[in-house]
């Protein structure tokens, strides 16, 4: 019993040990890997917002701002495609919302203040239609996954240059006692040629460790450290629900771009869209991952599938000093 007793000492002391060294470790850099596909929540479904791929690498500023907790830089690449109900119909008149593909690259500043609240601004560049090269990419998804190849694509939204500015702001609101739950408020609002809108909803965690602040976690992308900041890397185990109201102006995935009115099909908008996404996110040495389930209401009129839309989200993310 005694040498049971001691072994198990021996354990607990090596845990918090390494859990001491895991929340010492500063890394200011991160490549971030995001997989978007409705594949993720059902095998028969394949349509509207299909697939998207974002690859991105963030980094801290070294210089150190008054109210400024921290400020990320990132730069990425972004890809999404769009289908109709179905991506084997030949025929156009059969087409509830036109094929339509979106290839950018963006830069983006994320400002993070010591009151608990972050704003971000990217500024994406790049092209809408057949030069994201989206009947490319779908096809080899498709020979992957064994299904038949899409028929439609000659009828996708035109090429037309693609700028938008997008920006986030997000503020810590409450907590409970013990920290294993919080809520903040996330705003959101995008303008240019492809997409201009504005969201506005909560996002509430519920932790299996203690949470993180919005300044140092992987729910927010704040979770890189340099010497100028005065958090470390944190293990992270939470659940979450963000549910969100969003107003859409404009939509050129459906409307086809104003730069270029020549697209065969488009489709009107339905302004006011309700979107929600529940997940699970962790972080494991330098990896930080995560698996989101999302919906959002009908994007447009005369939809064969009228009530809504879902697809899954794969994160994943390494961090280095």
């Amino acid at each position: 019993l005694y040498l049971l007793a001691m072994k198990k000492k021996l354990l607990f002391l090596f845990l918090c040990y390494s859990l001491g060294i895991f929340s010492q470790k500063k890394f200011s850099k991160e490549f971030h890997f995001i997989s978007d596909n409705d594949l993720y929540t059902s095998t028969f479904d394949d349509r509207y917002y299909t697939s998207g791929l974002f690859l991105s690498f963030s980094y801290l500023s070294k210089e150190k701002k008054e109210a400024i907790e921290k400020v990320i830089f990132e730069w990425s690449i972004g890809h999404q495609m769009f289908t109709p109900h179905k991506v084997v119909i030949k025929n156009r008149y059969q087409h509830d919302r036109p094929f339509a593909g979106y290839l950018f690259g963006s830069f983006g500043t994320h400002r993070v203040y010591n009151n608990n609240s972050s704003f971000k601004t990217s500024l994406q560049l790049g092209v809408l239609g057949s030069y994201a090269f989206s009947e490319e990419l779908q096809g080899l998804i498709h020979d992957l996954y064994g299904f038949k190849s899409a028929q439609g694509w000659g009828y996708q939204i035109k090429n037309a240059l693609a700028v938008n500015i997008n920006t986030e702001f997000n503020k810590f609101l409450v907590k409970d006692q013990t920290n294993h739950f919080d809520l903040s408020w996330i705003n959101a609002a995008k303008i240019g040629t492809v997409f201009t809108s504005v969201s506005s909803g909560f996002l509430a965690r519920i932790g299996f460790k203690p949470l993180q602040s919005l300044a140092n976690s992987i729910a927010y992308q704040t979770n890189i450290n340099n010497k100028n900041t005065s958090y470390f890397r944190a293990i992270e185990s939470f659940i979450f629900i963000k549910p969100s109201i969003r107003y859409a102006f404009y939509d050129a995935t459906l409307q086809g771009s104003f730069l270029n009115t020549s697209s065969p099909i488009t489709r009107e908008l339905v302004p006011f869209i309700f979107d929600i996404a529940i997940g699970f996110q962790c972080t494991t040495n330098q990896f930080n991952l995560g698996y989101t389930y999302n919906y959002n209401s009908n994007k447009s009129k005369e939809l064969r599938f009228d009530n809504g839309h879902s697809y899954g989200s794969i994160q994943l993310s390494y961090v280095l000093k």
